[in-house]
This record gives structure tokens, C-alpha cells and sequence, in this order.
């Protein structure tokens, strides 16, 4: 077993198959807030943020988010926000290091910051993906489930929010007292027309606390809708393990995919 931990400072001593960042982490700002900072996450849209950074550049380092559990955060500040993905197929394990990621924050400890990075006029994009639980739905499946006990919470508390939706409504209106500018809000998770479904829970939720905002939404605020295919089990303590040590070093925030993505 490997005792050193996979970091900047390691990134020399990888093998020479292991992909890695090929661009100036440093000099890569962050652009984008993620909240929902799962495995998911990790080896689909991250992959594709470090692949588009390497290819064009620009300011589009992640602020990962998590909503609950300081887990991931354990895993990864200690290792400067790297981590490796491993897909395999008949050629063998393939193993790429993403830098994409320049913080990580856990929303239940650091409520502020989350708000902060929200409203910040260089985040230019928030993604999600909080799994269908997380859009706080009613039985209808497209309008905002008033009775559930997060979401009920928030709207008599709106200035202290837990759910997604409470987060992201206030930090819109931290953004709009701000005048920090436009943002596009996508929904990656597995629904139909996601981000249709974002804005029909949020605008209901916005309506509800900070009514003053709808106008203001209209203008600055998008929400095109995706569609994202990749197989990611949870991690396992042997994958990680495995992982660890064809790199050489310890990765704790390790995660295995299939080949495919889309």
C-alpha cells in the first residue's frame, strides 16, 4: 500500500501512462460553482471541464459544493483538490488526474462562502447534480413541494437555507444586489427537461421569499437543459486502493467509470 498522498507536489513521480493537467492550475480561476459534489460529478462533467480548460483555456475552475456530508471535502482538500478516474476496457486501466477543481466547501459548515460564490461576478455557471430527492418535487413531479420538511424550513427561514433550492435563491439574490452579472444554471441530473424543472421549483420558491427578484431573473438567468450518460459506481475501498497503487501514491478521492460518457 502507498503511504505518500496524491498532490501537486507528487504529480512528478506518477507513471508516465497517467494522464495529467497539462495547463497552470494556479493561473486558472474559478468560473463555475457545482453543487452536489458526488462521484457522479467527479467523472463526467469535471472530465469535461479539465478537457475543455486544457483545449481553450479560461477562467473555468470548479467550486465543488457539498450539501451535506463533509466526506468528499476530507478527501480532497487535503490533495489540492486532485483525484483520479479510472475508466478500463480490453487495453487495460486508463487513469487521467483532474485539476478542474480549485475548492471544495461543505454548505452545512460554510454557508457564507457558498452564498459568496454564487453571487461572485466571476462565477459565470452553477451546475447540479442533487439526484431527483434533491429538487424537493411534489406529487406532480414539476411544482415545488412545499410540505417537505427542508424546503418548509428554508421559506420560514429563507436568509438560513439547507435544500439546493434555498441556497441557490438567495445566493441569486445576493447576485442581484451585487449587480454581479448574468449566470446559467444547468441541471445534470437524470430528469427530463432538468433545468425546466430547476426553474419552475426556483422561480415558485423566489416568488414565495424574495418576490422583488422574478424580473430581474428573467433578464440575467438561464436554464438550457442536458443530457449526461456515464456509469459511475460508488467507490468501493479496493477500487480506491487498486487506483492508489498504479499511481503510485495515495488517491483517497479515487473514483472508477466505464469508457463511455456522453
Amino acid at each position: 500500500m502507498t503511504t505518500n498522498r496524491l498532490h501537486p507536489d507528487a504529480l512528478t513521480t506518477l507513471p508516465a501512462a497517467v494522464i495529467q493537467p497539462t495547463y497552470d492550475r494556479n493561473a486558472v480561476k474559478a468560473g463555475i460553482v457545482h453543487l452536489g459534489l458526488g462521484a457522479f460529478h467527479r467523472a463526467h462533467q469535471a472530465v469535461y471541464t479539465e478537457q475543455a480548460i486544457a483545449v481553450g483555456g479560461g477562467n473555468w475552475g470548479i467550486v465543488g459544493v457539498s450539501l451535506r456530508s463533509d466526506q468528499v471535502s476530507r478527501q480532497l482538500q487535503p490533495q489540492a483538490g486532485l483525484y483520479s478516474v479510472m475508466s478500463e476496457d480490453a487495453r487495460g486501466p486508463q487513469l487521467q488526474v483532474i485539476g478542474a477543481i480549485k475548492e471544495v466547501l461543505v454548505a452545512p459548515k460554510q454557508p457564507e462562502k457558498v452564498i459568496d460564490a454564487l453571487a461572485s461576478r466571476q462565477t459565470k455557471i452553477v451546475t447540479l447534480t442533487i439526484t431527483e430527492k434533491g429538487y424537493c418535487l411534489a406529487d406532480d413531479g414539476h411544482s415545488l413541494n412545499c410540505a417537505d420538511p427542508v424546503i418548509a424550513a428554508d421559506l420560514a427561514n429563507p436568509q438560513s437555507p439547507s435544500s439546493a433550492v434555498g441556497l441557490l435563491a438567495l445566493g441569486l439574490k445576493r447576485r442581484a444586489e451585487l449587480n454581479s452579472g448574468a449566470l446559467t444554471i444547468i441541471s445534470c441530473d437524470n430528469l427530463v427537461e432538468n433545468s425546466r424543472l430547476l426553474h419552475a421549483v426556483l422561480m415558485d420558491y423566489i416568488g414565495r421569499c424574495f418576490g422583488e427578484l422574478l424580473d430581474w431573473m428573467a433578464s440575467n438567468v438561464s436554464f438550457p437543459c442536458s443530457m449526461v450518460d456515464r456509469i459511475v459506481p460508488a467507490a468501493e475501498p479496493a477500487q480506491r486502493q487498486r487506483q492508489s497503487e498504479l499511481l503510485g501514491v495515495e488517491d483517497k478521492a479515487a473514483v472508477a467509470t466505464e469508457p463511455f460518457s456522453q
